[in-house]
Order: C-alpha cells, then structure tokens, then sequence
C-alpha cells in the first residue's frame, strides 16, 4: 500500500466518523511513531509531517555523521541514529563528521506486514474514538427522547438507528406489551443508560421507564417544560394505567387542567404514544388524606383513617364505590398506593352508617368554610369527624380547638335526639 492510498483511506474515516482534522492527525502520527518504534527501538530521531487534506505523508530520519573506524568497531554505533562519513559523502561530498544528515523514509521501506499492521491498529484507534464520542454524547442524553428507524427486530430487543447510524437497543423487557415494530418503522423512547461492556458499547432505549412519561408530557404542555408546573412524582403499568402527580407554582394556573388540555388535546397525544395507557393526573397536596383521596379517583371516599408511623391508610367507601378504588385487577389502588407511599386497605361502609348525616345538613349551624376544611381530609359525614378525636381534628386542619369543640358538639346532639 503505498502513501496516496493509505491516505485517502484515512480520509474516509474523516468523512464518515465525523473526526475533526486535528484528532486525526494526532491518532495517524501517534500510530506511525509506534510502527517507528517497533521496528528502530525508538523514534526520537524521525520527524513526521503530515497533510491528510491534501494525502501528503512525510517520514524524515535525522541520523548524526560519524566517522568510519567509530562506525565498523564501535559498539555504540547505532545504524538507525548514525551514518558513516563514507556513507554520508554518497549524498553530499561536503558533510563533516558531527553533522546532522536527514534522509526521506517511505512507508514501503517497513515492509507490507508492517504497513498492514499500522493501518488495522489505526482503524481500531478510530473505532474506539468513535465509541468513545457516542458514549459520551449518550450519557448526557440520559433522560431524553430520541426519535429512531428500527433496522432490526429479534425476540428479545430491537435494534434502533439513530440519525447519525448509531446503534441503539430496545429490550422488550423495556417496551409496552402492546408494542410492535418491524423494519423501517420509526420508533421514540428515552434514554435509559450508556454503558460500556468490554470492548462493546450499549445504549439502551425505554419506553416503559416513567422518566419516558415525564418527557412526553414536557414536550406536550409548555408549563411544565418552563417549570410553572411541576412534576412530583409517576407511577406506570405500561400499556395500561399510570397516575401522576402534578402542582402548579402559580395560583392562577390549574396544574391537572394545563396538562390535560382543551377537550383533552395535550394529553390525547401522550395517551396514543402509549399504546392507550389511561392517564391520571391528580393535583398534589401535602394533605396526606386528600391526596389519598384523590390517588384514587374516581371512587369517592366517605372516609378515611391514616396512621402515619406505619405508613398505612384505612379507606371507607360506599358498596357500589369499593370496585372503583381497587380497580381492574387491583391495578387503582396499587398504583394509588405507590403514588401515596401508604399501604392503602380499602373497607365496605357498615350498615349503621347508611344513618349518618352528610357534613352538609349542618351548614346552618357550622360556617362553611369550617365545613370545607372538615372535608379537605376526607371527613364528609358526621360520624367521620367523630371517629376523630380532638388531638386528631386540631393535628390535621387549621382549626382552633373552641372551633372543633362547638363542632363535636352539635354533631353529637344530632345523634342524641
């Protein structure tokens, strides 16, 4: 292989790999001093000169003049640094001894082995470079949407294209049961993780991932990639159901209504990128019952009794309410649960509470606003809040203690009539 060649093959890699000219430059004269090396010891005395651009590559030796009996006895002559005055005088009658002569060194004169040796060394230094960038352009892509072509599909994962012809992997383990692809399809998920095993480099795809939920709802509702509403937390059975949590920093904004839109248009668009995944989105509180309530709309609680150390909450619910809040196949008040970190058990209301009286019969004798604050942690009727004790009621809402005593107490006349 002769220079011109070898150069217009490394040029190739320059176009396709997307290597700038310096790096490039750097890797070929870093593995040219190391084909040097193996074959003189060391290259200190050779000068490199190379233009990629234009397929020049120069190979100069520098070698000291020394005179001819230091040449043939001496055992510190040394071929690859020194020529003889005899042999140098075949160049240029006029060199002295201790004078530096410098000769062209061409690739062919390391042998074809050598020449064959470099350039596969040079491929994998650019292979590896190659690996390198993607690795490192994909770990700061962790968490993001990318959109790809599937080149590949196998029983256990996909295989996804980018636009630069890098390859990603789609396991099954992380697609939506109801996914299907075949070749040529385009396909988006969120980076899950860049990570290198041995020699190989692996970017793997999800689409199962509630970070790929989250993403799509930034790119769908503006507030939330501007951050006046904020995610709090999601919780996802792919394919089926997920709920999310969402508040809103400014009072003026409605955080459930911005995310699900006008007649549901931002929150259509998510829904069929996720194979019809029905979609919660409850407005977050850091009013534990109300937002236990909340977690599992759409039963409606008629009360609720929570115990904070063991991280547990006891629901009441009316006959016809208890299949609602646990859901096909358990999966609402699994994932309600999730949401809340609390271990949700669900109750059927006694028969003797079908004589309660709904909070709002009252309002003649209670002020509303101390009704609603009765209701915001799930105590509707009046027996729920007299289940309370006073400790209770004063722990859990902004009410003062007279406030709660005049309360009970007129609760408790309804009962004693």
């Amino acid at each position: 292989m002769d220079t011109a060649n070898l150069i217009e093959s490394f040029s190739e890699f320059k176009e396709v790999k997307n290597i700038d000219r310096v790096t490039l430059l750097n890797i070929l004269e870093d593995v040219i001093r190391n084909m040097i090396i193996k074959k003189f010891g060391d290259a200190d005395n050779f000068d490199i000169i190379l233009n990629v651009d234009k397929g020049d590559l120069e190979i100069w030796r520098n070698r000291e003049i020394v005179d001819d009996e230091f040449a043939e006895d001496s055992f510190d002559y040394d071929p690859n640094k020194h020529i003889a005055l005899k042999e140098a005088h075949k160049v240029e009658p006029d060199f002295e001894i201790g004078e530096e002569i410098t000769d062209a060194f061409k690739l062919e004169d390391f042998g074809r082995r050598s020449v064959q040796a470099m350039r596969q060394n040079l491929i994998a230094k650019i292979n590896d470079l190659e690996k390198d960038n993607v690795f490192k352009k994909y770990q700061d892509r962790v968490g993001e949407i990318i959109t790809g072509e599937v080149y590949q599909v196998w029983r256990k994962e996909i295989l996804v294209l980018d636009d630069d012809g890098n390859e990603l992997v789609l396991p099954k383990s992380e697609m939506i049961p109801s996914d299907f692809y075949k070749k040529g399809d385009t396909l988006r998920a969120v980076v899950l993780m860049a990570e290198r095993k041995n020699s190989s480099l692996v970017i793997t795809l999800s689409r199962t991932s509630p970070i790929f939920l989250e993403k799509l709802f930034e790119q769908e509702v503006p507030e939330i990639f501007d951050g006046i509403i904020t995610i709090k937390k999601i919780v996802r059975q792919p394919g089926e159901r997920a709920k999310v949590a969402v508040e809103s920093y400014d009072d003026r904004i409605d955080p459930v209504g911005a995310c699900v839109g006008m007649k549901g248009s931002r929150i259509h668009g998510i829904v069929r990128e996720l194979r019809n995944e029905n979609i919660d989105v409850i407005n977050f509180t850091n009013n534990n019952a109300l937002f236990i309530q909340r977690a599992l709309n759409p039963a409606k609680i008629t009360n609720i009794k929570l115990d904070e150390e063991r991280k547990a909450a006891n629901v009441y619910l009316k006959a016809d309410q208890v299949s609602l809040a646990i859901g096909k196949g358990g999966l609402n008040i699994k994932l309600a649960s999730k949401l809340t970190g609390y271990e949700i058990e669900v109750y059927r209301e006694d028969v003797a509470d079908t004589e309660d009286v709904a909070l709002d019969e009252f309002r003649d004798e209670i002020e509303d606003w101390v009704i609603d604050e009765l209701k915001a942690i799930g105590c509707d009727t009046a027996k729920s809040v007299l289940e309370l004790t006073k400790e209770d009621l004063v722990k859990r809402t902004d009410l003062e203690e007279e406030t709660i005593n005049h309360v009970m107490s007129v609760l408790k006349s309804e009962f004693e009539e």
